[in-house]
């Protein structure tokens, strides 16, 4: 069975069934009740499921997360949104120094079986701080899980799967994507959340990507196919662990791959996976990693956000520049 879904709603849905699978599930964040969240992601829940199951938390990023390890502690599993990603700094410690540690600080004693939630990444006009891709920053934290959703179908199962993991998943949501519609399938058995897809299969050369820009590469890929281009598009899905199992098998057979993400060029994921890329294929690719990326610059004005986000144009650049070597 299937349905065409928003992510959105796909999300609601994922939370719905965890929510009623596992009474030890809860949800919490501000605005996340009464009003379902800013985006709705919680719509209805909290008069489904309780004001103590969905619970309508204050301002406090840093009291959201505390309390959600003491819960984890106790035997639940809280599910903590992050209204915007760039609010989560003020909770920032409690995630890398607690959340990402408690589990070998007890010597594997005590287990974080918690999600943080939060929307990511730009293209939809907001103001400072509501923009942001900071998953660099976890993922470059031992002890986390991180990944994303791209389309309704993974954000449906992910969102489960992360849920029931013992381990502490930073689940990034891409805004963006929130209304793009996809076909949810209820009835199969959902990717394993810690594999990368291929989402188009390809020869000529690899993007890797996640979050926001799978649709922004599977856009330029059918570009370039007009043009007698075959490029395979890889969504990654997962930051930590990386599935380089995947990515190392697509870039042998096309030997040639562009990186793209939102975050700034410098230090981001990409510059891990071109060196680990160099590091073991350096032998069988025929040009050099290309990265497209956000600028090393804070998140500009909505006026300009367009000029700093990686585009099609941006991306087949990079294409041609690998394709010349």
């Amino acid at each position: 069975m299937s349905e065409t879904l928003t992510m959105a709603k796909a999300l609601n849905r994922g939370l719905r069934r965890a929510l009623q699978a596992d009474p030890k599930v809860l949800l919490a964040g501000e605005d996340i009740g009464k009003l379902g969240g800013v985006f709705r992601i919680t719509e209805n829940l909290q008069a489904e499921f309780g004001e103590n199951r969905v619970i309508d938390s204050p301002l406090a990023e840093s009291g959201i997360v505390g309390t959600a390890i003491g819960l984890a502690m106790r035997g639940y599993r809280p599910v903590v949104e992050m209204q915007f990603e760039g609010f989560v700094f003020p909770a920032f410690s409690q995630i890398v120094t607690q959340v990402a540690r408690l589990h070998t600080r007890t010597g594997g004693q005590t287990r974080m079986p918690m999600v943080i939630r939060m929307p990511y990444g730009g293209g939809v006009g907001a103001i400072e701080h509501h923009s942001e891709s900071p998953e660099a920053y976890f993922a470059h934290t031992p002890g986390l899980k991180v990944v994303t959703c791209s389309n309704s179908n993974d954000a449906y199962w992910m969102i489960q799967q992360a849920i029931q993991s013992d381990d502490p998943v930073v689940f990034f949501e891409p805004k963006r994507r929130y209304h793009t519609k996809g076909e949810v399938d209820f009835a199969s058995r959902p990717q394993p959340m810690h594999q990368a897809s291929i989402t188009r299969y390809g020869t000529d050369a690899t993007l890797l990507c996640y979050g926001p820009m799978v649709k922004t590469c599977l856009d330029a890929a059918a570009v370039a196919a007009e043009e007698g281009t075959s490029l395979e598009v890889v969504d990654l899905r997962t930051l930590s662990p990386v599935d380089w199992v995947t990515i190392m098998s697509s870039v042998r057979r096309t030997k040639r791959a562009v990186v793209v993400h939102e975050a700034p060029l410098s230090l981001g994921l990409g510059a891990e996976i071109a060196a680990r890329l160099h590091q073991d294929l350096f032998y069988v690719m025929e040009s050099p990693v290309l990265r497209v990326t956000g600028y090393d610059t804070p998140y500009p004005p909505s006026r300009v956000e367009e000029e700093y986000l990686p585009s099609v144009d941006r991306i087949l650049d990079a294409v041609d520049q690998s394709l010349a070597f």
